[in-house]
């Protein structure tokens, strides 16, 4: 494998994950190792109509109109996950206030706990020091410019199959038959499908809680808590090495992901945006 930049990156990173996390020992917490797991969205085996419509990028010629179209078509669903998800992180701080405070929690919060817990396939037996810093590893949300040229790169720029017929920007699977598109490059004896969405909010939704939950991101979790716990902000240029296990060209995967981070930053830029939405 080539050892690039982000190579020497992550190696160096891993390092410092181990080291920091390396002592933990979670006893009372477990957490969903599962990679291949379904998304919530997909039910009772069948594909859900759209019922919002797509724009076709491919007819706009140009290409800096057609980015622009394309980031501005996703851009409020990001927006709006992301608030649902500080919403989340806002409510674990305040009952970690009242029990220190030596507060008892009422029952309707106890059970929206439990709702967020599950919400972000979190198990623990009691909500002490370390199950507050474990689950708040995950509810936490994704920078916007991550988002944004992620989908722009599993998508084509919203021109792929799966994007135009299944709102899915991100190349995500379902495993259940029926679900989703079948990949037409699919091998004999693979069972998978690409999961079909309602809308580019589904799509976004689905995408958010896959970071945060699904066990192959856990570096990029360690990551983002690690740049908290220090006081600095969670970029996504900082956050895309988590992303290694994402694309199975990994470090390839990366250094393009960063390429875009950098050649689009005028989109990107949220000065710009909101010149541009105020128009």
């Amino acid at each position: 494998m080539r050892t690039g930049k982000a190579g020497k990156y992550i190696l160096a990173l891993g390092t410092s994950v181990v080291l920091l996390y390396g002592l933990r020992v979670v006893l009372i917490s477990t957490q969903n190792t599962d990679t291949n797991q379904e998304p919530d969205l997909i039910k009772k085996n069948q594909i859900p109509p759209q019922v919002q419509p797509f724009p076709d990028f491919a007819s706009i010629q140009e290409v800096s109109k057609r980015k622009e179209a394309f980031f501005n078509f996703i851009r409020p669903a990001v927006r709006k996950q992301n608030q649902l998800i500080r919403s989340d992180r806002s409510f674990l701080f305040r009952v970690k206030k009242q029990l220190d405070a030596g507060d008892t929690l009422d029952s309707g919060t106890q059970s929206k706990l439990t709702r967020i817990a599950n919400k972000y396939n979190f198990n623990f037996q009691r909500f002490n020091e370390q199950a507050f810093s474990d689950l708040l590893s995950r509810v936490d949300t994704i920078p916007e410019s991550l988002v944004l040229v992620q989908a722009a790169n599993e998508s084509g720029w919203g021109t792929s199959r799966f994007a135009k017929e299944g709102f899915n920007f991100f190349g995500q699977w379902c495993f259940v038959k029926g679900c989703g598109l079948v990949p037409n490059s699919r091998q004999e004896g693979l069972t998978h499908e690409v999961a079909v969405f309602k809308s580019v909010d589904a799509s976004i939704a689905s995408y958010m809680n896959n970071l945060n939950t699904n066990s192959a991101y856990d570096l990029f979790r360690r990551i983002r808590a690690d740049l908290r716990s220090q006081g600095d902000k969670p970029t996504a240029a900082k956050l895309v090495y988590g992303l290694i296990n994402y694309s199975e060209r990994q470090e390839d995967y990366i250094d393009e992901l960063l390429s875009m981070l950098r050649h689009n930053k005028q989109y990107l830029d949220v000065k710009n945006v909101e010149k541009t939405i105020s128009k």
